[in-house]
């Protein structure tokens, strides 16, 4: 891993321990076998012990983790023949948001996601996933294709939120957030999201109107950023991690809440342990539900998706 969490620390201490003793073993007379099976036992209780208890402020550091699994990682092990289709028909292209048709497991399907990038200049160019308005009307615009192919729509949801400047706004920002949602609950083709990262505000809801909501075990999703709820509050980004308990923002909050329908189990250490894993995992699940939906007439599709978030909030 090239980033290291701040709860991770004691860890990667022991792990580097064994690095090290393996190293001194290479080559040498040295017996550390059972030193560095004493500490390779040791590190993995203390990933399990400390993975177990995660607050929700470092499932949030997890979720944002730079290492975990890209849009452009799952169409790489999961996707065959995507194709990219790009532009709004409006403005233009933006790559903050990547859609396109493609075949996932077999399954002819419309592809779209998030992508926050990997590197500082790929991160750049996808403005860490922040879309402005030309991304969300093209979202709309590859679901209405979606419609008229009567492909089922997956979308994967990683993004801190819409993209909040000024020409994003003079661009009608909230309108094509909007329009994106209605899209969405108005598709009578299936409609599976998952949310594989961070899952930020209206941004997110925008490709993720679905019949089916999943999230990744240590992914959050919610209405701010623990940052920027403390703001508002309490006028002190040091709040953060208390904002994050009261958000309810993790995948076991918002399935005992039912406003999510799966978790999606992650290995040992989170997603960015484990990417193909995951990867595979998250296949899996997509499969699955993409299977039960097919059976739905198309009508009754959006009239299940429709009150399934009329009945959100409701006692």
């Amino acid at each position: 891993m090239s980033s290291l969490l701040d709860f991770e620390k004691p860890i990667a201490e022991l792990e580097g321990k064994v690095k090290e003793l393996r190293h001194l073993a290479n080559g040498s007379d040295l017996d550390l076998d059972e030193e560095i099976a004493r500490l390779e036992g040791r590190a993995a209780k203390l990933l399990s012990q400390t993975y177990a208890k995660l607050t929700a402020w470092q499932k949030a550091q997890v979720a944002r983790h730079p290492d975990r699994p890209h849009l452009k990682d799952y169409v790489e092990l999961l996707v065959e023949d995507f194709t990219p289709l790009a532009g709004d028909r409006c403005f233009g292209e933006d790559p903050a948001i990547v859609g396109g048709l493609g075949r996932l497991r077999g399954r002819a399907v419309l592809l779209l996601g998030h992508e926050k990038g990997a590197e500082t200049e790929d991160r750049v160019r996808h403005n860490f996933g922040m879309a402005r308005p030309e991304g969300y009307r093209k979202a709309a615009r590859l679901m209405r294709l979606a419609e008229r192919f009567r492909l089922p729509v997956v979308s994967l949801v990683d993004t801190p939120g819409a993209h909040p400047g000024v020409r994003a706004e003079e661009r009608g920002q909230a309108e094509a957030v909007a329009r994106s949602i209605e899209t969405g609950l108005s598709l009578t083709v299936p409609f599976v999201a998952v949310v594989v990262g961070e899952g930020g505000s209206g941004g997110a809801i925008a490709l993720a109107a679905a019949d089916r909501v999943l999230m990744l075990e240590h992914a959050i999703y919610s209405v701010i950023s623990p940052e920027g709820c403390a703001a508002i509050l309490w006028r002190d980004a040091a709040q953060a991690p208390t904002a994050a308990e009261a958000l309810k923002l993790t995948g076991q909050d918002l399935l005992h809440h039912g406003l999510v329908d799966e978790i999606v189990e992650e290995p040992l250490g989170g997603a960015h342990r484990g990417r193909g894993t995951t990867i595979n995992r998250v296949g899996d699940a997509i499969e699955r539900h993409l299977a039960a939906l097919a059976g739905l007439d198309g009508g009754e599709l959006r009239r299940q998706r429709r009150d399934k978030y009329l009945q959100m909030g409701r006692a």
